[in-house]
């Protein structure tokens, strides 16, 4: 019997706690309606779409080049990769994955060494090719390896362009 009164008493107590008073809420609410409504600006106009109709098709697409630079480019470039050559194992890689460790003499040659992506060291002299460019060594410092590519340049000629590997730190 004293349970069920301690029980009694701790749920009136409980339900007690939740009737606050909230006047001053509906007090507040009261106001917001009684609240004249503001102007609300009109949507921008939208225009509309002007469509274009592109009437050059018997001019040259710009996207072409004109056929004297096709001819010319063609008929003077005498740079061509040789097909037949063997290819060297550091051909594979892309040139910028490549890393220039450093610089070593030996027999009286100079080398220079390259790290691979995979942490292999090679040795690399003047004439050895690297990258996949047809990229041919042609000078060795202390401080970078020079090369000449052998890119397309985009007409069915090639042409020749410097890149160089550095000396990593």
């Amino acid at each position: 019997m004293i349970r069920l009164i301690l029980v009694l008493v701790f749920v009136v107590a409980t339900l007690s706690g939740c009737a606050k008073d909230v006047s001053d809420l509906e007090q507040y609410i009261a106001e917001v309606h009684a609240r004249k409504g503001g102007r609300i600006d009109p949507l921008p106009q939208i225009k509309p779409y002007e469509t274009f109709v592109y009437s050059a098709s018997d001019i040259r697409s710009p996207f072409i080049p004109a056929v004297e630079d096709r001819q010319t480019s063609v008929s003077t470039s005498s740079v061509r990769p040789d097909q037949a050559r063997a290819r060297e194992f550091l051909e594979q890689f892309p040139l910028d994955t490549l890393r220039m460790v450093g610089t070593l003499g030996l027999g009286g040659g100079e080398y220079a060494l390259v790290k691979t992506a995979d942490g292999l060291l090679h040795r690399v002299r003047v004439g050895n090719h690297m990258g996949q460019s047809e990229g041919r060594v042609v000078e060795i410092s202390d401080s970078e390896i020079k090369l000449i590519e052998i890119i397309s340049d985009g007409l069915g000629g090639y042409i020749e362009r410097p890149a160089a590997v550095a000396l990593s730190d």
